[in-house]
């Protein structure tokens, strides 16, 4: 009964998604197939998206740190304008995401790892002791409030906490068995998991920043190898409000006799195909870089921060002699990196 109530939702879905999911495996084969990254740059773009993966996800649910701050306070610098609450939320995201990032070969999806992972994302705050890895006691209401934190508004009311484990446990048995049958596109799998797990919202607290740490694992465990490289938080911070409406639009549905799943399935596959293309820009970045001598490298970067150019101001601001300009200018525009507008005196470049 319970396969079929998730099977059933994923039924007869649109174009649209097949088209998204379609480009998303599409970006995910480039990236496979493409040149290896560099160890450094690997290492450079993971602990960025660290601290703005951090940052964002616990600025969705409401802390305050910038990710300039979230960089200070895993070095080391007080920041003493925060909350402590702030502080430890992040703190502990940022640890957590690393060590998903590290060992997700060898972490197994299920009711105890889900259950870990919320005590370490709450380890830090010490008002949230009773409450850490352990399903909800009481009922949680999704709320809407104002300035001044008075609830204005009831967004949804989640599974209640009687009926949370037996809910869990279902979700995450199908959850598994599909991903390991791979009878349903994985990426439909996931997408159902994270809306359910919301529905069912099984901690009093952490549940959105839960959501998104199993989300990193389960896409990096489905081959999404990207995921450290690209933040996926800070792309669904940049849509809060889009987000938020998509999960009411498919929640309000869920329990009814007529589920509709596609608000947030649009959602989800719309974030992570922009994830997806952002992913192998880097990898093109990383590309031309290899391509270039450093000599090039210099005038392409500096050409990636004008609209264009006329070779004198490019000499200029590059300090690369003017007759070694023609040679890099002729070797960018024959890798289709530049292109040349106008003749003779009147001759500029631009980036592509």
């Amino acid at each position: 009964m319970t396969i079929n109530k998730f099977n059933k939702r994923l039924n007869s879905l649109p174009a649209s998604i097949w088209s998204k999911i379609g480009e998303i495996k599409r970006l995910q084969g480039q990236w496979i197939s493409g040149a290896s990254l560099s160890p450094q740059v690997l290492g450079r773009l993971k602990k960025f998206v660290l601290s703005s993966s951090a940052g964002a996800s616990t600025r969705i649910e409401g802390a305050k740190l910038s990710d300039e701050d979230v960089e200070k306070l895993m070095r080391g610098i007080g920041m003493q304008k925060f909350s402590e609450r702030d502080k430890g939320e992040v703190k502990s995201y940022y640890e957590l995401l690393s060590a998903v990032f590290d060992n997700w070969k060898r972490l197994r999806f299920s009711e105890s790892a889900i259950k870990h992972f919320h005590k370490e994302l709450l380890k830090y705050v010490e008002k949230d002791r009773r409450h850490r890895g352990e399903y909800k006691k009481g009922e949680n209401k999704v709320v809407m409030t104002d300035g001044q934190g008075n609830v204005v508004a009831t967004l949804f009311n989640p599974t209640p906490a009687y009926l949370t484990p037996k809910e869990m446990q279902e979700l995450v048995e199908w959850t598994a068995k599909e991903l390991k049958s791979q009878k349903i596109e994985p990426l439909l799998v996931i997408a159902n998991f994270v809306v359910e797990f919301l529905n069912i919202h099984p901690f009093q607290d952490g549940n959105g920043r839960s959501s998104r740490i199993l989300t990193n694992l389960l896409l990096l465990q489905a081959g999404y190898l990207y995921m450290p490289y690209v933040s996926h938080e800070k792309l669904v911070e940049d849509n809060k409000a889009e987000y938020y409406i998509a999960l009411r639009r498919s929640q309000a549905t869920l329990k009814s006799k007529k589920p509709n799943i596609i608000p947030w399935l649009e959602f989800f596959f719309g974030i992570f195909l922009k994830q997806s293309k952002m992913a192998i820009e880097l990898l093109n970045k990383e590309n031309v870089e290899k391509l270039l001598s450093p000599l090039q490298l210099k005038v392409w970067r500096y050409m990636q921060t004008v609209d264009e150019a006329v070779p004198k101001q490019i000499s200029g601001n590059t300090k690369v002699h003017r007759p070694t300009i023609n040679q890099v200018l002729a070797k960018l525009l024959e890798l289709k990196l530049i292109q040349r507008i106008g003749l003779g005196r009147a001759t500029r470049y631009k980036k592509l």
